[in-house]
């Protein structure tokens, strides 16, 4: 389906990478993006498909892997793919979000070229423009150690992926109506497993033998909590990095998170519930799928095993008790522990608040006052060619103002090589979800009530887990540690898709003054241009 052109683009691509990032293994995929019937709740609605698939193809990789992937788009709107987790080490041209990316037109291709540098653990990949996020289009990212790499847990006999969430009977561009009309969206109609609701899923197992699970909550709305009847987990790895392995009978898992656990099939032969079901709501969805062992002919039996519901201490709490594997290796030889984030001074704070104002008569979503809106350009395209006009550096607050909340495209700035203590703050009553590409951070605190700086006192400066995707709790505060040591325009949003959508979102521009492919990568020969950056060349 590719032309003579793309192809020879994607060989172009290829040398160029060839010379820039030394002899890492080449992995190339052809993903061809198109709508179809899906049935998740038993509905028939328009979904996104890749190669077919929905969830889309499993991406797995090792360490310092280079990824070719090329994306047609069959749809008859623009499409563009992000990667949740994936740092794009000095490569923020291949972040696929709209502040970075222009998105691929209806009948062409773009070829991504991404290398999951110094990156190990479990991940997933979305549509990121026009809500495509709750049509589907998702899938599994698997980023296994190098083979001398110590891991600290014996392999599994097997890995399983499992990408769960909220969903709506509405088809995508029904729920962006109603949100691009004023007003929010309903509460979800179901939750699925691998884009299929209840007991459609089955997942074989021997008995005596332990299985890996990598669950990521890939849903627009709601957190969820994660269990397996009469089966213990233990927690070995979060967005990257080995954990303590604590055991635990089930997981909150919040919007844009993915957790890894090891199950021992160690009960009676027979079939077991796999089990989500929402958190922090008034009415409680979930979903079902099987445990089942190969040795049995029975089927599950009961009901399935219920879980916490609106328990938001007993949620803080687990939440405080992961903890960083110090000993073990992460995807280079040297411990996790010998990077000693707690004895770093920190350059400066940054403080987000999230707020919900009403603007011109519409229900929006802000932080610090500004409610983000997308620029005509692509915002790095923009700073690459200094287009003047498309956005100002330093437009939103690095501090709440507790003024008025107004539209703009808002662009933060930061240093690179700073490392910086940002201060999520959520004074509203539903828990929040926040994301920053490029980066993984230090979550070294989270409390109820207002932050202070006396609240520096509670902090963990030793082993906290290092993450991409981290929970407010509602009326609370949590707070993390940054280091700014990926230049590039990258953006920092809500996972809840609707607040996203709506405002709740920015871009974090990490500059440095060299011109030096030592910190950021140049811009791609195949780059798309569109909006003012039409005419320019790359």
């Amino acid at each position: 389906m590719a032309s003579y052109s793309s192809i020879c683009c994607l060989l172009l691509v290829f040398m160029l990478v060839s010379c820039t990032r030394g002899e890492s293994p080449y992995r190339f995929f052809n993903w061809n993006v198109t709508y179809g019937d899906i049935y998740p709740l038993g509905v028939k609605q328009q979904g996104i498909l890749i190669n077919g698939q929905f969830p889309g193809p499993s991406i797995e990789a090792v360490t310092n892997d280079n990824l070719i992937i090329s994306v047609f788009n069959a749809l008859d709107e623009p499409f563009l793919i992000s990667w949740n987790g994936v740092q794009q080490r000095r490569n923020s041209w291949q972040d696929g979000v709209y502040g970075t990316n222009c998105p691929i037109s209806p009948g062409k291709n773009f070829t991504y070229v991404l290398q999951v540098k110094d990156q190990i653990g479990s991940y997933f990949y979305f549509p990121s423009l026009a809500f495509h996020k709750a049509a589907g289009g998702y899938g599994g990212i698997k980023i296994a150690s190098r083979p001398l790499i110590p891991v600290p847990f014996d392999p599994p006999a097997g890995d399983f992926t499992i990408l769960a969430g909220d969903w709506y009977k509405k088809n995508h561009t029904d729920l962006k109506a109603i949100l691009d009309s004023g007003s929010d969206l309903p509460f979800p109609d179901g939750l699925v497993i691998n884009g299929r609701g209840s007991n459609a899923n089955t997942f074989t197992v021997d008995q005596g033998k332990t299985y890996r699970f990598r669950i990521s909550n890939v849903g627009i709305s709601t957190s969820i909590n994660f269990r397996i009847q009469g089966h213990k987990m233990l927690l070995v790895e979060v967005e990257g990095t080995h954990t303590l392995q604590n055991t635990y009978d089930s997981l909150d898992i919040h919007l844009g998170q993915s957790y890894s656990v090891l199950v021992r099939a160690d009960q009676p032969p027979q079939g077991y519930y796999i089990v989500i079901s929402t958190r922090f709501t008034s009415q409680v969805l979930s979903a079902t799928s099987v445990l089942h062992y190969s040795n049995s002919a029975g089927s599950v039996s009961g009901p399935p095993p219920g879980g916490p519901t609106t328990q938001i201490d007993w949620s803080l709490e687990q939440a405080r008790s992961l903890r960083r594997n110090l000993t073990a290796s992460g995807p280079r030889p040297n411990p996790q522990g010998s990077y000693h984030y707690g004895l770093i001074n920190t350059t400066h704070t940054i403080r987000l608040q999230n707020t919900g104002p009403t603007i011109n008569g519409k229900q929006r979503y802000a932080v610090n006052s500004v409610s983000f809106i997308p620029a005509d350009t692509p915002l790095k395209l923009a700073d690459y060619f200094k287009i003047p006009g498309v956005f100002s550096v330093g437009n939103i607050p690095d501090n709440p103002t507790g003024g008025g909340a107004y539209l703009q495209t808002s662009v933060m700035a930061a240093d690179f090589r700073g490392f910086a203590e940002v201060v999520f703050e959520n004074p509203e009553d539903t828990l929040q979800s926040w994301h920053i590409d490029g980066h993984n951070f230090f979550a070294v605190g989270m409390d109820g009530g207002e932050w202070t700086p006396a609240s520096r006192l509670t902090y963990n400066l030793r082993d906290t887990i290092s993450r991409c995707t981290v929970q407010v709790y509602p009326k609370s505060w949590t707070a993390v540690y940054v280091p700014l040591d990926n230049v590039g325009m990258w953006n920092i949003r809500s996972e809840n898709w609707a607040r996203q959508y709506l405002g709740q979102q920015f871009y974090l521009r990490v500059y440095s003054s060299a011109n030096s492919w030592r910190d950021e990568y140049p811009i791609p020969s195949n780059a798309l241009l569109c909006g003012r950056a039409v005419g320019h060349r790359t």
